[in-house]
């Protein structure tokens, strides 16, 4: 049974979404605030972890990037509640390290969906490697039971996330791949076009893979239409990318 942490100081909003997710068949367990779930976090190592922004003392983006530095939890995926819808929020909170995001109020069915999206993708990933699934392509190569890419040699650390979409170009390399074919195929559900969300991870990536994250040479944005993954072939020279690449 997957196990949540539900972190939120609303009493009422985290014995609602508790009660929802033991109906739904999650085994449950709650903090009041940030320093409270920090250490829950750690002590429980539970599958996902629900993290509401606005905590007394410590708010939810520190907390979710204490989580992220620390080895023991900077795996478990964290599912960011608020009543803050601003892109801006969103960005700062996936910057700090967050999965997903869901503004209060929100639906019982639509949080369970997320749920199930989250847990469905961190859990898959480990045992991808289906025949049909291209793991490397040129200097590529995605090793999904530790979430690394080999990169001309070298190893880059991945988030799930940034694991998932640099996969999905990967199954696509040299074609564009739209926003929404993204959204679908690594967040697992339509979350109303949110392009940011994409934008977001995006960066990230780059950062970790080009040599001039501002001048991309390998993740391409193609304007209006989606990004393109554009990779030297198999024969391609090994290139220097180690002052680049994040440690």
């Amino acid at each position: 049974m997957p196990r949540i942490l539900v972190i939120d100081d609303d009493a009422a909003i985290s014995e609602l979404v508790s009660v929802n997710l033991e109906m739904a068949g999650y085994d449950v367990s709650q903090a009041g605030d940030g320093i409270r779930g920090q250490a829950m976090a750690l002590q429980l190592q539970p599958d996902l972890i629900m993290l509401d922004l606005m905590l007394p003392q410590v708010d939810g983006f520190t907390i979710c990037q204490r989580l992220r530095r620390d080895d023991r939890t900077a795996d478990i995926p964290v599912l960011m509640l608020t009543a803050l819808s601003q892109t801006s929020n969103k960005v700062e909170g996936f910057n700090a390290g967050a999965d997903d995001y869901l503004t209060k109020p929100f639906e019982v069915e639509e949080m369970l969906a997320r749920v199930r999206a989250l847990l469905r993708r961190t859990d898959r990933i480990p045992q991808a490697a289906k025949h049909t699934e291209i793991l490397s392509y040129g200097p590529l190569v995605l090793v999904p039971e530790r979430f690394e890419a080999i990169w001309f040699g070298q190893t880059v650390k991945l988030t799930h996330l940034e694991f998932e979409l640099l996969h999905c170009l990967l199954q696509r390399h040299g074609q564009t791949v739209s926003p929404s074919e993204i959204l679908k195929e690594v967040w697992g559900y339509d979350p109303d076009d949110d392009i940011e969300t994409i934008r977001v991870h995006v960066r990230h990536l780059r950062t970790k893979l080009e040599p001039e994250p501002r001048h991309p040479r390998y993740i391409k944005t193609v304007y209006g239409a989606g990004y393109c993954l554009e990779l030297p072939g198999e024969g391609a020279q090994t290139e220097d990318l180690s002052s680049s690449l994040a440690e």
